[in-house]
């Protein structure tokens, strides 16, 4: 039997801010969800994948060379690969991202994602 999930007890399963839980598989698509605050990553690229944040609770904002984009809770964000950016989190924010297998690594994570 399948079996569905609520994002909000996921994301409040996991116990250790910057620690990526996976959720989910979508074709070739990780979904995972994270606790993060008081983290500015650096500007990096995915040069193969798209990459999706959706805002689960808080705020926060993905910034860009050009700008900046603030997502509140209920807010998505398609960032186009290739795209230079980095999320910045001032506040406790809770969020799930979705993208290829093998994009997340421990240098566009700030160390914090392990496979």
């Amino acid at each position: 039997m399948l079996k569905s999930f609520n994002l909000k007890d996921e994301v409040n399963s996991v116990s250790e801010l910057f620690q990526y839980k996976r959720v989910g598989v979508l074709n070739n698509h990780m979904l995972n969800v994270l606790q993060a605050e008081n983290r500015t990553l650096e500007f990096h690229i995915h040069e193969n994948s798209d990459e999706m944040f959706y805002c689960i609770e808080g705020e926060f904002d993905i910034e860009f060379e050009y700008g900046l984009s603030h997502l509140r809770e209920g807010d998505f964000i398609i960032i186009p690969k290739g795209t230079k950016h980095r999320p910045v989190c001032k506040e406790l924010v809770k969020c799930l991202l979705i993208e290829t297998e093998g994009t997340l690594n421990k240098d566009n994570t700030g160390g914090a994602y392990f496979e």
